[in-house]
């Protein structure tokens, strides 16, 4: 039931982007408030920005415990997905590029999966499919409910090497650029401006669709 209702959250908060793109030309919304749903319902989002990242211990695929706290003095991407999510697929590869490309600068990409109905088997091939080069842990839905409520996925968090959340958004970005300023920002970068305007790439409509449709 909870999947359900996250899916039904997920392909939402997509459609309220897509008519702000459209009526707008603008970027996608950020959380930090409510994310406009279907008609006048909305979805509440809880804005942690700016406090103390809530601490946690979770498996990894192997069967280790990690905790959060494990990585208190690096800056932390943090992002809740699940392996029946399309937006998911489609970012991922660009964390694993970013993982790559600042990992030597202390950065660490931590995945929540927050599948009801999958294995740790299940998620580590997918994760090996997608080409996942940075920390995928088994999710609780307690630790979602720690994050203010995960109620559409993919969710991400940016946290600095102090633990604190210096940024959060909801469902997919515009592009790999977006999310590479936001880790600037915990890097303590300055961000250039490196999305694309906010438009969202035909393929990630397309995967959008899929995910509507139930594929």
């Amino acid at each position: 039931m909870k999947k359900n209702l996250i899916i039904l959250a997920g392909i939402a908060v997509a459609i309220a982007a897509l008519i702000v793109f459209t009526a707008k030309n603008g970027a996608p919304p950020k959380t930090g408030g409510s994310l406009a749903g279907s008609g006048s319902e909305a979805i509440d989002t809880a804005d942690l920005r700016g406090k103390p990242a809530p601490d946690f211990e979770l498996l990894n695929l192997t069967g280790k415990k990690v905790k959060l706290s494990d990585y208190r003095g690096k800056p932390v991407l943090l992002n809740f997905w699940a392996t029946w999510c399309g937006p998911c697929r489609i970012e991922m590869p660009w964390f694993a590029n970013l993982q790559k490309q600042y990992g030597q600068k202390g950065l660490e990409i931590v995945g929540v999966a927050l599948d009801d109905d999958s294995s740790p088997a299940d998620i580590a091939k997918f994760a090996k499919e997608i080409g996942v080069n940075y920390t995928i842990l088994v999710g609780k839905d307690s630790v979602g409910d720690a994050y203010g409520g995960v109620v559409g996925l993919p969710t991400t968090f940016y946290i600095d090497a102090t633990g604190k959340i210096v940024e959060q958004t909801a469902g997919l970005p515009s592009g790999q650029g977006e999310i590479e300023d936001n880790i600037k920002k915990i890097l303590g970068e300055h961000a250039a401006s490196t999305s694309n305007g906010g438009a969202l790439s035909a393929t990630a409509i397309t995967a959008l669709v899929h995910a509507a449709d139930g594929k």
